[in-house]
This record gives C-alpha cells, structure tokens and sequence, in this order.
C-alpha cells in the first residue's frame, strides 16, 4: 500500500501503539500452561458479560458460529422460519440455513441500513416466525426497541447480532442487552478484535448460557457424553481471550474516536451529488461510514486518483447470491437492492489522522 494512500483502515497502526501490551498478553499464555478455555477465556467472559449489561458470556471461534449456535439454543431448526435483513453479506443468513430453518428477507430503512419496524410488522402480519436476528449494521444499533416490542407482542425470539456494534448504547444499555440472546464477532477489523478469528454469545438466562456453552464444545453434557444435536468444536483460545481482555478497556475510546471521525463527516461532506446520514450519538460506534451514491464507480475512482481507498459493504443482496441458484429469484426488496448498488465505505478507524479525514473530506466534496 502506498505511504500516501489514505486506507479505509489499518490494523497495523491500530496493534502498533498497544504492541508491548499484547506481547505480554500473549507471555501471560505461553508461560501459563492453559491453552483452551482456561483462565483468560473464563475471564474474558465474565469482563464482556459485565461491559454489555448481561448475566452470561459464552465466548466461541467466530461471529457466524455464534450466530448459529444461538439460534439453535433457542430451539430454531427445520421448519422453522426466522426473519433477515438481506444487505449485510449473508452471515445471519448462513446461521439460519445452518440450522435447518428458513430465511424470510425483510427491508431496511434507507438512511439507517437496519431493519424497517414497517417492514417488520408486516411480515409478522401476514407469517408466524420463529426469531429475528436484529443486525445493528455499520456500527449503528437497529431500531431495537420497536423490534423488541412487536417480536414480544408476536412471541417472537429475538438475536441481536452485534458484530459490528460492541458498545454501541441506548437508553442506557448497550447492544447485546436487548434480545433473548445476542452474538458478537472479534475479527481483527471489528470495533474490538483480536489478532485472528474470535465470537461470543451473550445473553441474560443461565439456561441458555448452559446450552450455548454445551453447543460450542460437541454438545457434551460431560465429557465424551454428547447431550446435545448440533454442537461442534466452536472454542475461543486463550491467546486470543487474552488479548481481548487486554484491549476490552481501550474499547469506548477508540468507539469515540471513530464516532467523532463519522461525525465531522457527517457534517462537512456537503457533496450534492452524496447521501449520509446526519451526526449520531452513543447508538453508533461507527464500524463503517457509508455513503450513497448512484454513481459509486465514479467515486470510487475519484477517490483512488486523491489517495483516499474506498471498499463496498455490501454490494449484493442475500436473496441475490449465486449459491442459491435463483431460488429467490422472485425476492425484491427496493431499498435493500437500492443499498447495494449505492453504497461505499470511506475510511474510518481509530488512528487516521486529523489531516486523512480532512482530505477524505475535500476529496468527497471535489466530486
């Protein structure tokens, strides 16, 4: 990557600064003899488990493995029929086909990305569903008490997926503490990520907390005694439990940094020819800042000629995927296909500079 090319995020400055710090993370597990689910995994549990407001964490290998390990603890399987947003690159979708049940697309909001109430309640109108996974999209909580109330109100189980919102609030309580159960992932790029794959399931009720921690490792009840269908190898290693315990403090400040970076976008890209949403406040942690535009090749070439990366998130509709062969063919959601034609994300992370955003920002509105 060019020196002078301005990335959409660098997890090289990011690790730079706390290098010393995560090298002796990583020394605390080499000279410590615990490897698997040992005492950094136990703490690193119950540190998240207080941090989100909740009773219980179940850490676990990835985000996606918790997202179908908690459907499946709430006892969704074949014949089942479970509600999805379309536009966040199939991982809530994956879960469910994982699980035997069935995808139902419902439409988001335009500005926001997440889940349309509107949208929501008509599909509980006109079918009975299992759950819903809530995807808080792009670091911006989904209109989650709207959806709480009509999924209480239609018996309806509720799974946040929270990998791209950790500690994003509302309210008061912090996503993950809103549904019967709610999943987060650590990849490196995520708002806390560890140094490789990383997942957790959080939730309020120690039955559930039991069964999502028999689900991860086989389903055993004890040891060799697979109690429970559908359980694997899904375990958070110690080195990466310590690491994150190691960064779970930094978390709000970097949330800030990147919520202040979004935020001066927000208010001095002007560009005519750009949508954005306006300035937020603790419900977004800014992941991602998107923008829309029906002429995103053009400004993705802009901004490559200014020095300034740009990625897509997500150009293709669940529904729209080539493995599904044209099942879904019929499925048409406008404002989820109209996100994925128009949507770009510019750079945003805790370390660019003062001058990155700046030129991102003269960049933006040149176009």
């Amino acid at each position: 990557m060019s020196p002078n090319l301005v990335p959409v995020n660098s997890l090289r400055r990011h690790t730079e600064a706390i290098e010393a710090t995560l090298a002796a993370a990583a020394h605390d597990v080499i000279t410590s003899g615990y490897f698997v689910l040992g005492p950094h995994v136990k703490g690193f549990e119950s540190e998240f488990a207080a941090y989100c407001g909740v009773d219980h964490c179940v850490s676990m290998a990835n985000g996606t493995d918790a997202l179908e390990l908690g459907l499946r603890a709430l006892g969704v399987g074949a014949g089942d029929f479970v509600g999805v947003v379309a536009n966040a690159a199939m991982y809530g979708t994956s879960a469910v086909l994982a699980c035997g049940a069935e995808p139902v697309f419902i439409d988001v909001l335009a500005d926001e990305a997440t889940m349309d109430p509107a949208a929501l309640a008509e599909t509980l109108r006109v079918r009975s569903l299992k759950a819903v996974i809530v995807t808080h999209l792009y670091g911006r909580l989904a209109r989650i008490e709207e959806i709480v109330e009509q999924c209480r109100a239609a018996g309806v189980l509720i799974v946040e997926d929270c990998a791209q919102a950790h500690g994003a609030s509302l309210s008061g309580r912090k996503a993950g503490a809103f549904g019967d159960v709610a999943t987060f992932s650590f990849y490196p790029t995520k708002n806390l990520g560890a140094l490789g794959d990383g997942g957790a399931a959080v939730c309020a009720d120690a039955a559930l907390a039991g069964r999502l921690r028999q689900l991860r490792q086989y389903g055993w009840s004890h040891k060799y005694t697979n109690e429970l269908a559908g359980g694997r190898n899904s375990r958070l290693d110690e080195m990466q439990a310590s690491m994150l315990r190691r960064m779970l403090p930094l978390l709000d400040g970097w949330n800030e940094r990147r919520r202040a970076v979004a935020n001066r976008y927000a208010s001095e890209i002007k560009s005519s020819r750009l949508s954005l949403c306006a300035p937020a406040g603790e419900e977004y942690v800014a992941h991602l800042f998107v923008v829309r535009t029906p002429n995103r090749e053009a400004l993705q070439a802009h901004l490559q000629q200014a020095g300034i990366q740009s990625e897509v998130h997500y150009p293709l509709a669940d529904y729209r995927q080539p493995c599904f062969g044209g099942r879904y063919s019929a499925q048409v959601l406008p404002v989820t296909d109209g996100l994925c034609d128009s949507v770009l994300t510019l750079p945003c992370f805790p370390e660019i500079t003062d001058e990155e955003v700046q030129r991102v920002i003269e960049a933006c509105n040149q176009f």
